[in-house]
Formats: structure tokens, sequence, C-alpha cells
């Protein structure tokens, strides 16, 4: 694995503008703020958190669909955020995108196999019989036949039409594939079959992800590092093991204690946060969470807390680290 990250985002903000009327005034929705992370060539990257927390914004911003307020993306050593679209164009075919719903990202004009071969005929020079050659190939690959591709997209259930997307961004074979939330929308059976032919076609052709999802034990399969946003702000950053196992944020917590646990001798003590998201329209001082934090202070309130290593790459941006995870050993320790 190479030492320089494949996607480096570096200190990114984006604010939307909205007003209730046309003599309203305009005020700022604060979507992604100051989010930084970086993503090593082979790994899975995902972004987790609540619905409304920046995860598919950040990742419409890599994609150069939206522009960043400020900040840097850095995509393969070269900066990207600051591209013209004709500019970005060079680098369409290295980064691709799998979406949340499969049959909105499909034309339902289109005939499977001229969908998936789609991405060829706009970044390669090849014929017209190499490129339904290679859409075939595409198809076999991702559990599908020949005879699929002469269908339309209505004709395919939920999970086939999610294949089909992934058969369309390998075409061209990228170096990044962002997914936002692709397994989302499937039974929890076809989740898991999407999500392993997934996993295998990064260990075959190398693939970089950057994963979308709210759910963590989605997350729990695929990722090697997590990122947990919330209000627009990464609030936790590590590896797999280290949020599974020692979670340091009070929010990475209280979103673990939700995971539903299969085992009925073990049930998990659910952790209940207590009133409402604030507005990103005016986000609360201090500590974004601080307003359904149970360890809350003073200092909470008044100081925005900064992002701090707590070891082994394990980065977190609460006050009370420490003081927190000192008193859940001791609990652990009496119980």
């Amino acid at each position: 694995m190479s030492a320089e990250p494949l996607l480096s985002v570096r200190d990114v903000v984006k604010t939307f503008e909205v007003s209730r009327g046309f003599m309203a005034k305009k005020k700022l929705v604060h979507a992604v703020n100051h989010v930084s992370f970086d993503i090593m060539p082979g790994e899975t990257f995902s972004l987790v958190g609540e619905s409304g927390c920046g995860k598919s914004t950040t990742a419409r911003m890599v994609d150069h669909l939206i522009l960043p307020d400020s900040g840097e993306i850095i995509f393969d050593g070269k900066r990207i955020d600051n591209l013209t679209d004709r500019e970005m164009q060079t680098f369409r075919r290295d980064i691709q995108m799998i979406f949340q719903d499969p049959y909105g990202s499909l034309d339902p004009r289109m005939k499977i196999q001229d969908l998936v071969a789609e991405p060829l005929l706009l970044h390669t020079d090849k014929t017209a019989e190499e490129r339904r050659k290679e859409a075939v190939q595409w198809l076999n690959i991702v559990g599908l036949s020949e005879a699929h591709g002469q269908r339309y997209p209505h004709e395919f259930s939920g999970g086939q039409r999610q294949r089909v997307g992934i058969a369309r961004a390998m075409t061209v074979h990228p170096k990044l594939i962002i997914a936002d939330e692709p397994v989302s929308a499937l039974d929890v059976s076809i989740q898991a079959q999407v999500l392993n032919l997934m996993d295998d076609l990064q260990k075959e052709y190398n693939l970089t992800y950057l994963f979308i999802s709210h759910d963590l034990s989605v997350v729990e399969m695929i990722s090697d590092h997590i990122g947990v946003m919330y209000l627009g702000t990464l609030v936790e950053v590590a590896e797999k093991k280290q949020i599974f196992e020692k979670p340091l944020h009070p929010y990475t917590k209280a979103l673990l204690s939700a995971v539903p646990q299969p085992d009925p001798d073990h049930p998990n003590q659910r952790i209940s946060l207590e009133g409402e998201i604030p507005s990103p329209v005016n986000p609360p001082a201090g500590c974004l969470f601080h307003t359904r934090c149970p360890y809350c202070t003073d200092i909470c309130r008044r100081v925005t807390p900064e992002l701090r290593d707590m070891g082994n790459g394990h980065i977190c941006r609460c006050h009370r680290t420490e003081e927190i995870n000192q008193e859940a050993g001791k609990d652990h320790v009496q119980v």
C-alpha cells in the first residue's frame, strides 16, 4: 500500500443560502464545517452519522458535483477543488460514483447494456463492438448475464439494478469509488450480497472506497477507517476496530448503542440522547453536541473543541475525552 493518500480532504467548508420567501432575509446552512481526512489507496473509508450531518455533501464535493466554499481536496497528488468542469473531465474516469437509488440513476429509456457501456463512450476511443463486449464482461462479473443487457431498468429488482450501477462504475477502471448509501434501499440479505461483491471487486482491482452510510452494522462489514460526523463536523476518526471496541466520543457511543444485538444473552445498554439536533442554520456555540451530551459542562458550552490525536491515530473532538473514558472504565470494573 502506498504511503501517500489517494484522497486528502483538508479543512473543507460548505454552506448553502436559504430563505423562506422572496423578501425574507437569506440565511446560511452550515452543511460541512472544516472537515479533514485522508484515504489511502486500496482501503475503505466510511463516513457515518445521522441524516443531515453532511456525509453526502462531503461526497459530492469530492466528486466535484458541488464546490467547497474553502479548503482543499487533493486527489492522486493533484488539487481538484479549484478545477473547472472541463479541467475536471480528466479525473472523471478515476472517480466514479454508486448512488443510493439505482433506479433514479439509470435512464429508463436505455437498455442495460448501453447504460453499462456509456462511460466507455465518454472516456475511451473504443468501437461500439468493443464497448458492447466489455459491457457484457462487466455484467458477468457482477452476477448478471448477457441476456440481462437487452432489458430495461424497470425489469430488474433493486439489488440487480445496484449491480448494474456497480458494473457501470467499474467499466473505466476507476481508482476511487464513492458509494453514497449504496445498500440502504435493499433488503438485508441483498445488502450482504452487494457488500460482498464490492469487497471482491476491491481485492481484485485494488479499489479505494469512500463509503457513505448511517448504518453502523453495514459500515462494520466493509470499512477500514471510519469518520463519525455530527452537524457537518467530524467528531471522531479511527480504525474500524478502535471505533467499535473503544469509541471515545459520546456521540459515537450513542450511535453504537443503537445497533441491534443478535445475541439475546448480551443485550446492549441503549444510550438515549435527550433533545433534538440543533439547526444547521443556527448552530450552537462551543461544542456542537453539547445540547444533547450527557457529559456536558460549562467549557463545552463556551469553547469549540479541537480534533485531538488520542494515540494510534485515534482522533476525537471532545473536551472531556479522558475523563469520560476513565469513568466508563471504572463502571466496567464495578460491573
